[in-house]
């Protein structure tokens, strides 16, 4: 069967794209701003959460609320008119958002490490055409890893030099905001097997992307497959990612923090569930000898262990926003490796504690927090679901040996 065939049998599933803002986005002024407008927009967006959740809706109005606030653009450096905050700040960020709802902090992961690899490794010309694109609103995509291969690495996807653009084709999936998106950078292969993003409008012919993302956690993390015939990208949006890798930089770790962060956002949603249905409605146990159910010392000593546990994730989770911000500034073997290696210690604490919290939550909560009606089990789901990603058994390995053999990480967007 032909890509071709393929999108034609597809193209009643194919979900159109959605046009650019009208009005340009906010930017951000410094940390302290990305802060408050972030909790501002947590308090709206955890209202609805468990709806969306349930009834799978897409988070359309919340998304254009995020991306127009600005904190979108606030890794785009300060030359090219961007706020460029601590990756410490950027983090906290993504933290607040998925502690209201997960799949939409999960949403920016992608448009954030795309505006890093822009900086890292575009030329002038290229970073002043899209980080514009980015300050005015517009949200990248994602369309990077495929189904199937042997390792997230082996790309099938590749490009053919057109002159002045180059043509896509491919099949993608994993595709979180895609749906969305204004623009999707596409991870495609050149001849010399390197890996580029190449960046295609959302409504550029042969780009379909379809609404099939099927798992029970991060339900509405406009996830699904990407079907690439003959799409056409002009070279100008053809970004060359693979030189991120081929010497230290901070993408791979940058991509990873954010990835903390969700987690630490489900946990942090996780804990405060608990405490609210404890508080409100949970009973004490009979042989408690107590009143009401927060008074149970057995209640009490496992949220101060819970949240003991996701303060340490917390406290490593900014340590490696700030080595990652050094090694930004001064990317070298040592500053890369420090900034990998804190933000895996903060990868594993942030896995461990998102899993634990979701799950200890029906223990001291009680079988009525199980009732369908509640929706509780979304943090479960999703705690499950996104830790999937980058798996925590090679982060233990990563930093035995650093810390045994003196050996730095390897250079990839997993690491």
């Amino acid at each position: 069967m032909t890509l071709s065939q393929v999108n034609t049998e597809n193209a009643v599933k194919a979900v159109p794209a959605v046009p650019r803002p009208v009005e340009p986005a906010h930017v951000i002024k410094d940390d302290a701003e990305a802060i408050a407008v972030a909790r501002r927009l947590a308090a709206e967006f955890v209202k609805d959460s468990a709806k969306r959740d349930r009834e799978r809706i897409w988070p359309v109005a919340e998304l254009d609320a995020f991306s127009q606030s600005g904190l979108w653009s606030i890794n785009v450096p300060k030359a090219f008119g961007g706020p460029e905050v601590s990756y410490a700040t950027l983090a906290k960020v993504i933290e607040i958002i998925s502690a209201a709802d997960s799949s939409i902090g999960q949403i920016a992961q992608n448009h954030l490490g795309v505006v890093a690899a822009i900086r890292t490794v575009s030329d002038a010309a290229q970073q002043k055409l899209l980080f514009a694109e980015v300050l005015r609103g517009t949200r990248f995509g994602n369309a990077f890893s495929e189904l199937g291969s042997k390792r997230a690495v082996d790309f099938e996807t590749r490009f053919a030099d057109a002159g002045d653009h180059v043509v896509v084709n491919g099949r993608k999936f994993y595709s979180s905001g895609a749906l969305l998106a204004h623009l999707v950078p596409i991870v495609a292969l050149d001849d010399e097997g390197r890996a580029w993003y190449a960046i295609a409008e959302r409504d550029a012919p042969g780009l379909t992307v379809i609404d099939d993302w099927s798992s029970f956690g991060q339900r509405t993390t406009l996830s699904g497959t990407v079907l690439l015939d003959n799409v056409k990208v002009p070279k100008t949006h053809l970004v060359p990612g693979y030189k991120g890798y081929e010497v230290p930089t901070a993408d791979g770790a940058i991509f990873q923090i954010i990835q903390v962060a969700v987690d630490t956002g489900i946990a942090q949603a996780a804990i405060d569930d608990t405490v609210a249905f404890v508080r409100t409605k949970s009973r004490a146990w009979v042989d408690s000898g107590q009143d009401h159910a927060w008074e149970d010392p057995y209640t009490i000593q496992a949220v101060g262990d819970l949240t003991l546990r996701l303060h340490a994730a917390q406290a490593l989770l900014e340590k490696a926003g700030r080595a990652i911000d050094r090694a930004v500034l001064n990317p070298n073997a040592d500053t890369v490796a420090e900034a990998q290696i804190v933000t895996a210690e903060a990868k594993i604490l942030s896995t461990e504690i998102a899993i634990a919290a979701s799950n200890k939550l029906f223990e001291l909560a009680g079988t009525r927090s199980t009732l369908a009606e509640h929706n509780l089990d979304r943090h479960w789901r999703n705690a499950r679901t996104h830790t999937l990603h980058d798996p925590v058994r090679w982060k233990y390995a990563i930093l035995g040996r650093y810390f045994l053999n003196g050996e730095n990480p390897p250079l990839h967007a997993w690491s």
